[in-house]
Order: structure tokens, then C-alpha cells, then sequence
């Protein structure tokens, strides 16, 4: 037990009177271990929930966010992944920073929620932003790393001569008087703005204390910072509306980590997740604030205009095919997502349902016993655990380049397998039933069986080629656990990248190599290749390369390394009526997943730059009217000077 000593030589025990006058030798006490997380409240959903008397006392909860000291937290806050910069340009003010290690912050769990306080709303994108960085690095086995900096070549700007490291994600609460919020890619930053409401009285709508919009941008970072091409993408109906959809996605799943929000909605709606709950919402404020009759989207339904009341949407097969729009059509992934976790939530709680109802499987009227309401909430918030982590986790499986929905379901399907060989509770069948529902069938797929969904592994033959890369690849992930920094990490990856490009460069310099390699990888090595009339060589980059160590649910290991190499051509348009006459660049990739215990390539996920079918559709799609293009998606991005998703969010 730690305490202090005092000289009682005398033989007396002394007493406390005594023992305040006697010479008292105090021994240093260590200092109590630092807590795991800091405790910070803020709001489950947006401030419009708490003006409601039956949501006001479940919609402020608290972040349990990764504890960073006083010597790693400055104020701002800023702190290792994050740099909160609170300057209002329509006002020209810089609001005082709020520092979340006073003593009087920290005794009461941060500042209260408030609308009017600048300081909290610094708090409240710190903590909501940390707590995405969270979910996204337990499911991936590593730590997040931003987009780097790219610095072009001033003779060629398409060519990139060095990636530099990005410490932090800049976080703008009060960046513009304007009812948008986006995830800026060339300043690796998050702008929310704030406007009044036109649609409600209650005065200034400020995205920054929106859960949904906040989880929304980051997830918009952390995807940019896997897969930058995406985000060069974007214009392609299925790329933006990934982007789109998988933002929504971790939004409305990280609802369910909220447990008294959880235990209301489960108690208001008796356990059936198929009724309209707060859960599948997002942005409700925001919804309201630019005219809606309800949030700015719902995962279950809508609300109907003429009747003013909310109906569940059922799926359409035929929506895949034809709404091209990127938010209504990532709305069919959003939705095809859900679908998928009620339906795993349906099997987990039906025995709790046939126990509460004697057999009958039909509850009794009025309100479900306390008990009840805390069993189905644990299964509610644990399926939506293993569904989100199961979506995170497949990004690793995805291509680098020209992603479709189709290719998500696979990477959902292969990784799921690879970490979880048994699937007890059928939670891929849940997944594949929702995808085939909605008319989203893979290209090149065996089937929608589980096994014809997995990636196809490759050859032996293609093994043995690569065996003696793997060897030099073998001790990178080791390296990288020890280092003490982030930054360490970015540089030892850029180094490992460097010299990943030289050995593949030696290898395909031999013919023999070539072949196998362009069978491996889908791109193109041998010089005197002709990829649909450009007859220029390609340079292909190591786009990324990142270790992943996941523990799966029966303790196994997966020790990975994930690798996506791209290469690019630039051709022509088809000259057309509304045409502009400029070029395109045409993009290929794939991804190798490394299984670092066996030393083999278990998987390549390839976007062949030789597949004419996706060259041809490319084409046709950029070589069409520009002007009823530019309706849909806005303008194009060119090199990251725009801002591709303020254009996409606009109105959204």
C-alpha cells in the first residue's frame, strides 16, 4: 500500500494530532497509471434532439475517447491525429482555443453541450473525430495515417516526385457561413460551415455539433488516406457513390455505441429495427434546416410528400441500374448495408423473442420489460460492432482503383472469411441476400454462393515468382511495430515502397518475368505493349503498402501486409456534340494481400488497365455531355485543386 512513514522511534504509536507536529518522512508516492480514455460529452445526434422533451436526455452522451496526456494533447485541441483550428473567416476571429486538461474540464467529464460555446464545439469534433479514428484502427490491425502531401513535378504535373508526411487532420469548426461540410484532400482537412436556418426558428445551424456530419468527413479522410485514387475517381458514378455510402455507413453504426439512445429507441419501437427509429437517421438538423420533411437521409425509409408520413422503402432491384446520382445511389449501398445488419439482429435476439413470448414469438401489448429492452440492445449494439469493424475491414480487400459496389461485397465476403472461418451466425449469407435484393450482382463473380464470392487465389506458380520479394518484404511489419512515431512509420513505409518499386522493376526486366507479373497484377510491363492506342510504356507506382495484425474471435492471428501498385495511360476522347475535346487519363491496379506467416500471396485484386470493357465505358461516360455530366457530379477535379467533395456535398 503506497502512503508515508513517521519516526516513532519512541515506541508510541502516534496519534493524528501528534503525528501533524512530529518530523514526518514522507516517501514519494508513484504517480496512478494514466486513464485509457478521456471522458468528453457531447451530442449523440445534432443540438435539434435535445429542444425535444422524449430525446433531450438520451441525446447528450459521453465519448470515451483514446487518453492523450497533457504532454501529447496541446490546446485547440491538438493533439496526434488531429489539429483543431477554430478561425471564423466570415467574422475574422480566431475564438479562444478550449483546453480539455484544465482540472475543472477534466472533473466534469469536458464542457457542457452548448450551441453558443465555441469551445465546446471544438470539443465536440475533437471527440466524435477520435472516436472514428478509433473503430477504423481496431478493425484494420494498424494505425491511421492521413493522406500525404504530394509534391508534382513542375514539368509534369500528373507525375508525383515525393510524398511527404501529414501529422494531423486539420479541423475547421466555424470554416464558412455556408450550410455545407466537407473533407478537404489537398489541405488534408475537415471545413464545417454554419448558417441560419431558413427553416427554423431556433436561430444558427452549426454542422461542427452534428455526430453524423462529423463521422461523415472523417471517414472521408481515413478513406482518402487508404486509397487517394478514389478520391481522383470521384466523378465515376460507383467511386463517388462509395465514398458517399461508406461515410454514412460508419455514421450510422457508430449511433449503436451510444447505450442510452440505444435502450430509448429499443424500448420505443418494442425491438423491431424495421421500424423508423433515430438509429438509421442522419442529420436531422441539417435536414430540416435546408427544407426537408425529415433527416437529410434514412436508411429504412422516407418521408412521402403528399401524405407527410414516413414509409419504409422496399428494395428495387432496378434503382442499381439507372439512379446515377453519387448520394441516392450510395443510398442503395447505405441501405443495402442496414438490411444486411437487421437481419443479423433478427437471428441474435430470436430466442430472446420466443423466451419473452412463452413460444408465440408475438409481444403483449404496452411496454417491454426493463430486462428485455437492456438484451436486445446488447445484441443490437454488438451486431452492429461486427458489422462495421466487417465493413472497415474490408477495405483492405478492395482495388486501389475504379471500386463498384459488386467489388465491395466480395472484399466484405473474403475478409470475413479470412478472420472468421466459421460463419455460425450466417452473417455473410445476411450480406450476399441484402447485395442480391438490390440488384448488385459482382462482374466476374462464380456465383452468389459464398465460395464463388471470394477473391480467387493465386497460383502456386505465381507464388514462387514472388517468393523472393516476400522474403525481403518479411521483417518490414516488425520494424514498423517499434517505432516510436506516426511519422516513423510513414517514413519507414515510403523507404519500404522505394525499394519494393526497384526489386519489381529488376524482376520484370526479364521477359519471362514480365508475363507472369502482368498475369499477376493486370498492368503492363513489357515495352513493346499497345494499351488501346497508346503505345508509351506505363510506369506503374507502389501506391501503398501497410502492414495488418488482426486477432479473429477463436484468438488466431492474421499477419498480412497489404500492397495496391497503379499504373496509368492518357488517351483521347471521342469528339462529340457537347465534347470539350480533352483527354482522359485511364487507371489500373491491384491489390495483394501477403500472408507474412506462409510467406504467399493469397489474393490479387485486380482492375486490369487492359480491360477494354472498363476502358470503353470510361471513355464513353468522360467523352458525354459535359454539361448534363457536370448536373450529377459538379465539376471534375483536376490534380486536387478543386475541392471535389464540397462539390459533391453541396445540397447534401
Amino acid at each position: 500500500m503506497k502512503g508515508f512513514t513517521v519516526d516513532d522511534s519512541d515506541g508510541d504509536t502516534p496519534t493524528m494530532d501528534e503525528m501533524r507536529t512530529k518530523k514526518v518522512r514522507r516517501k514519494k508516492a508513484n504517480p496512478a497509471p494514466p486513464p485509457a480514455f478521456r471522458r468528453l460529452r457531447g451530442y449523440a445526434f445534432d443540438p435539434s434532439l435535445s429542444l425535444e422533451l422524449d430525446t433531450a436526455l438520451v441525446n447528450e452522451v459521453v465519448f470515451k475517447v483514446t487518453w492523450e496526456g497533457a504532454d501529447k494533447l496541446g490546446v485547440g485541441p491538438v493533439g496526434e491525429y488531429v489539429e483543431v483550428v477554430d478561425y471564423d473567416p466570415g467574422t475574422k476571429y480566431f475564438y479562444e482555443p478550449v483546453d480539455l486538461n484544465d482540472p475543472l474540464v477534466l472533473a466534469q467529464d469536458g464542457l457542457s453541450p452548448s450551441e453558443s460555446n465555441p469551445q465546446f464545439h471544438q470539443q465536440m469534433v475533437y471527440a466524435v473525430v477520435m472516436t472514428t479514428i478509433d473503430n477504423f484502427e481496431r478493425a484494420l490491425g494498424r494505425k491511421a495515417l492521413w493522406a500525404s502531401h504530394k509534391v508534382r513535378s513542375r514539368e509534369d504535373p500528373d507525375k508525383i516526385e515525393e510524398r511527404q508526411y501529414v501529422p494531423r487532420l486539420r479541423v475547421y469548426p466555424h470554416a464558412m457561413p455556408d450550410l455545407n461540410a466537407y473533407y478537404s484532400p489537398d489541405k488534408v482537412a475537415l471545413l464545417f460551415g454554419y448558417a441560419l436556418s431558413s427553416m427554423d426558428a431556433r436561430g444558427h445551424v452549426y454542422t461542427c455539433l452534428s455526430h453524423d456530419i462529423i463521422a461523415h468527413e472523417t471517414t472521408h479522410a481515413l478513406l482518402d488516406g487508404m486509397y487517394d485514387n478514389y478520391a481522383d475517381q470521384l466523378s465515376q458514378p460507383d467511386v463517388g457513390a462509395f465514398h458517399e455510402a461508406f461515410a454514412d455507413i460508419v455514421a450510422l453504426f457508430q449511433h449503436f455505441s451510444f447505450p442510452e439512445v440505444l435502450r430509448h429507441e429499443v424500448a420505443r419501437i418494442r425491438g423491431n429495427l424495421h421500424l423508423e427509429n433515430l438509429l438509421s437517421k442522419l442529420a436531422a438538423q441539417l435536414g430540416a434546416a435546408i427544407g426537408l420533411d425529415g433527416a437529410l437521409r434514412d436508411a429504412l425509409g422516407e418521408i412521402d410528400r403528399e401524405t407527410k408520413k414516413w414509409v419504409a422503402l422496399k428494395p428495387d432491384p432496378t434503382q442499381y441500374q439507372n439512379v446515377l446520382e453519387p448520394h441516392a445511389r450510395g443510398a442503395i449501398l447505405v441501405a443495402t448495408i442496414f438490411d444486411a445488419f437487421v437481419s443479423i439482429y433478427d437471428r441474435r435476439v430470436a430466442d430472446l423473442i420466443r423466451i419473452a413470448t412463452g413460444g408465440s414469438g408475438i409481444l403483449p401489448e404496452g411496454a417491454l420489460h426493463p430486462d428485455l429492452v437492456n438484451r436486445l440492445s446488447k445484441e443490437a449494439a454488438t451486431a452492429a460492432q461486427h458489422v462495421l469493424h466487417a465493413c472497415v475491414r474490408a477495405l483492405d480487400y478492395c482495388p486501389p482503383v475504379d471500386i463498384d459496389f459488386g467489388d465491395y461485397l466480395r472484399a466484405i465476403i473474403t475478409a470475413d472469411v479470412d478472420i472468421v472461418p466459421d460463419d455460425e451466425r450466417g452473417y455473410r449469407v445476411a450480406f450476399i441476400e441484402a447485395f442480391r435484393r438490390r440488384g448488385i450482382y459482382p462482374q466476374h463473380a462464380h456465383g452468389l454462393s459464398v465460395d464463388g464470392l471470394i477473391w480467387p487465389k493465386v497460383s502456386p506458380q505465381a507464388n514462387a515468382l514472388f517468393r523472393p520479394i516476400a522474403k525481403k518484404l518479411r521483417d518490414f511489419p516488425d520494424r514498423a511495430k517499434y517505432f516510436a512515431t506516426r511519422e516513423e512509420a510513414f517514413e519507414e513505409t515510403q523507404h519500404m515502397k522505394e525499394r519494393l518499386e526497384e526489386m519489381l522493376k529488376e524482376h520484370v526486366a526479364n521477359p519471362e518475368c514480365a508475363k507472369h507479373f502482368e498475369k499477376i497484377t493486370g498492368l503492363v510491363f513489357s515495352p513493346d505493349s499497345n494499351i488501346f492506342g497508346n503505345d508509351e510504356q506505363p510506369d506503374f507506382e507502389v501506391n501503398s503498402l501497410q502492414p495488418a495484425r488482426r486477432v479473429g474471435p477463436d484468438g488466431r492471428f492474421l499477419n498480412q501486409l497489404v500492397i495496391t501498385l497503379t499504373q496509368s495511360t492518357e488517351h483521347p476522347l471521342i469528339k462529340t456534340k457537347g465534347g470539350d475535346g480533352e483527354g482522359f487519363v485511364f487507371k489500373g491496379g491491384c491489390t495483394l494481400i501477403l500472408d507474412l506467416d506462409k510467406l504467399e500471396l493469397t489474393y490479387s485484386i485486380v482492375k486490369s488497365i487492359r480491360d477494354k470493357a472498363r476502358w470503353k465505358a470510361y471513355r464513353d461516360y468522360r467523352s458525354y455531355d459535359p454539361s448534363l455530366r457536370a448536373t450529377y457530379f459538379g465539376a471534375l477535379p483536376h490534380h486536387g485543386v478543386e475541392e471535389p467533395f464540397a462539390i459533391l456535398h453541396r445540397g447534401y
